[in-house]
């Protein structure tokens, strides 16, 4: 199945600059709203209550969350775990009350739903352990581009190289911005949606690198910004319809996935548009401004010394 019927012949590299421009746009922007605005943390990275309770029958999780919230408990995450009829819930950290005291309390307010509720847990989770957590997050980020630039770097020239680590950090920057932007709570599926668009990112740029490479190597005529355009709409059309389907399916969790899901498809929805657009306009584009040739991309036969000996 194919996106276009033909193979398209869009000059990308043409107006290379201008997508440039607004690639600056939406980092600076990005940043600047992540460094006034910050990040809407989760529980799992401020510490918190947690609570878990067993019903009888599987509830209805928005019934939950509306008796918590008719109770004066509007920001509580309300999530089933393990099974249908085990509901987790968290909550922000209160001073004024003991753990004991939030779990009796959620008791009292899913007795209202469901009688037959019963209270399994009440954790405490202190502000220390949220911030190992996103210490340890932040880290699994940079080891992720780290192994990417050695992976690429083996694989590929260092200006090609470049420009896939520019083209992937440009995606979680811009999903980092929507979060600061929107006030989404950012927890750990958040960091498991963006490591997940770097990973889908960096598969499209290496497809495009690889067509780069094979076509460079049958057309050496051709200048290099010509083979970069070839390549990219010769695989336009098979990007176009892996993400849409990609971000049909996302789309789909987005709107019916519920509360829990709600920040894991969002960041997913951004990063497949914004990793999309790098792919494509970013990665091979900065290659070139790199300085790439078509020499860079062809096999180099090592000389035994005999022959060098024998050379005139």
């Amino acid at each position: 199945m194919e996106f276009f019927h033909k193979v398209t012949s869009f000059p990308f590299m043409n107006t290379r600059k201008v997508w440039y421009g607004l690639s600056a746009v939406l980092i600076v922007a990005s940043l600047a709203l992540v460094g006034i605005r910050g990040l809407n943390l989760g529980v799992d990275f401020t510490g918190g209550v947690v609570v878990e309770t067993n019903f009888p029958q599987p509830p209805d999780i928005e019934k939950l969350r509306a008796a918590l919230a008719s109770s004066g408990v509007a920001s509580a995450q309300v999530q089933a775990f393990g099974s249908s009829r085990d509901i987790l819930v968290r909550l922000p950290p209160d001073p004024n009350a003991k753990g004991d005291q939030i779990g009796a309390h959620i008791l009292e307010v899913f007795s209202g739903v469901d009688k037959g509720v019963k209270l399994q847990r009440t954790e405490v989770v202190g502000p220390q352990v949220g911030q190992e957590l996103f210490v340890k997050g932040a880290w699994a980020l940079v080891a992720t581009l780290v192994l990417i630039l050695i992976y690429v770097l083996m694989r590929f020239t260092f200006k090609l190289a470049m420009g896939a680590i520019f083209a992937v950090l440009h995606d979680p920057i811009c999903v980092l911005g929507f979060f600061a932007l929107t006030q989404m709570t950012f927890d750990l599926t958040a960091i498991s949606a963006i490591l997940a668009v770097i990973g889908y990112s960096l598969n499209d740029t290496v497809i495009v690198f690889d067509r780069v490479r094979e076509r460079a190597r049958v057309a050496r005529k051709l200048t290099i910004a010509r083979v970069i355009d070839e390549s990219i709409n010769q695989t336009l059309s098979r990007t176009l319809m892996t993400k849409l389907v990609t971000l049909l399916v996302v789309l789909a969790l987005l709107i019916f996935g519920g509360e829990t899901l709600h920040g894991f498809s969002a960041a997913l929805v951004i990063g497949i548009i914004a990793g999309t657009y790098s792919s494509i306009y970013i990665s091979a584009a900065l290659a070139l401004d790199f300085g790439l040739r078509t020499d860079d991309l062809m096999e180099r036969k090592l000389t035994k010394p005999e022959e060098v000996d024998g050379l005139p």
